[in-house]
């Protein structure tokens, strides 16, 4: 696979034939590049939770490219109403089959909102779970805190790719993502994200890589608009 990082945890991930925009925050302050560049020929644009620094650039990428949203029933209804034509609704334990490859929604412990729209409730968050044919099972945790039940994720998926929120505040801290990585999963590369956005969120990912020493797991740590192979 393909991944490239566009900062806070907005990822263009090319996987399985298909070319997916995770939560694709891409006005986000620290990403400087082409935005239109950015999602050329996505197929997909996938979400993990409601609120509006993941749900992002959605419509415009989906209105430009055709691609099919992929999210809770809330959000896609939400969308739909503002021009975003197909949409793939699921929920908490499903998983979708989309030519190439498969996707799986997974618990997260956060909260999910519009906040545009004054609260309005758009479902519970989740993790996202990507499965492919000759790829490595990668899994994007979303916003989340620490819960015991990443275990049982691990346990059903085995992903090998983990992407995983460290700024604390709004999500883990460094401290216990490590602890989720090493305890719940088998990572064989964990990608850190949801930092260095904002002033309330830990600048860097140092912190994570110190608490992540030791651990079988390798932190990468790509630069913002620079594609990295997995």
């Amino acid at each position: 696979m393909k991944l490239t990082w566009f900062g806070h945890s907005a990822f263009r991930v090319e996987y399985g034939g298909a070319v997916i925009m995770l939560d694709p925050f891409l006005a986000n302050p620290t990403f400087k590049g082409d935005h239109k560049a950015a999602y050329k020929g996505a197929t997909h644009v996938i979400l993990s939770h409601g609120h509006g620094d993941h749900i992002g650039s959605t419509v415009e990428i989906c209105k430009a490219t055709g691609a099919t949203l992929v999210a809770n029933p809330e959000i896609c209804d939400h969308l739909n109403g503002m021009g975003v034509d197909k949409v793939e609704a699921f929920n908490h334990g499903g998983e979708i089959h989309l030519g190439g490859f498969a996707v799986a929604f997974v618990p997260a412990w956060h909260s999910s909102s519009g906040e545009a729209d004054g609260g309005k409730y758009l479902g519970n968050p989740g993790g996202i779970v990507l499965m492919a044919k000759r790829e490595k099972t990668l899994h994007y945790m979303g916003d989340t805190g620490i819960f015991d039940g990443m275990k049982l994720t691990g346990e059903l998926y085995e992903p090998r790719i983990g992407i995983v929120p460290i700024g604390d505040r709004f999500t883990m801290g460094a401290r216990l993502a490590a602890i989720a990585c090493k305890r719940f999963f088998d990572f064989e590369t964990v990608i850190p994200c949801h930092y260095g956005t904002f002033g309330l969120l830990d600048a860097t990912p140092d912190k994570f890589i110190a608490e992540m020493k030791g651990a079988k797991a390798k932190v990468l740590a790509p630069e913002r608009g620079v594609a990295v192979e997995l």
